[in-house]
């Protein structure tokens, strides 16, 4: 995945260690309640959209620029639907990162949704009872996505 300019000056000086990072994803549904998603190149695994905030950069509107950015479809934010702490990560080149995840459920506005980068090799949309195989998080924020309800993620249960 596309590693951001100032993540690169950070690493420069911080070597591999972890690094504690906002992340943001954005839940997009379309008018007929289907679900947005990518498939990563890095891995070929259908993923939520999501992306690092540029420094200064609003969560909302990374959101709503990470979305364009990988699947040229235009979003708006209605809420955030749920704030957590993601396991530690170990990229392939040595790189230890932990997010501190944002995620929003957002309406599809226009575009057409397409491969708008290289961060994935597919993208499209799905009815929330036919996904793709996703990794758990992004099942329960997809869930989370659908419900009013306030919740508590908690990383030990596997729903």
């Amino acid at each position: 995945m596309a590693i951001p300019d100032f993540i690169r000056t950070v690493r420069a000086t911080a070597g591999r260690q972890l690094l504690w990072l906002p992340g943001v994803t954005a839940i997009v549904f379309d008018d007929d309640g289907r679900v947005l998603l990518g498939q990563r190149s890095d891995n070929r695994k259908w993923s939520v959209i999501g992306g690092i905030p540029d420094p200064g950069e609003q969560p909302a509107a990374c959101a709503v620029r990470e979305v364009y950015e990988e699947t040229a479809v235009h979003c708006v934010p209605e809420r955030i639907v749920l704030v957590q702490s993601l396991e530690p990560v170990t990229y392939d080149n040595g790189d230890q990162c932990q997010f501190m995840d944002i995620t929003f459920r957002c309406r599809a506005v226009g575009g057409e949704a397409r491969v708008n980068d290289d961060e994935s090799v597919d993208v499209g949309w799905f009815p929330v009872d036919a996904l793709p195989e996703l990794h758990e998080t992004g099942l329960f924020r997809i869930k989370q996505a659908l419900t009013d309800a306030p919740t508590w993620f908690d990383p030990t249960s596997h729903e």
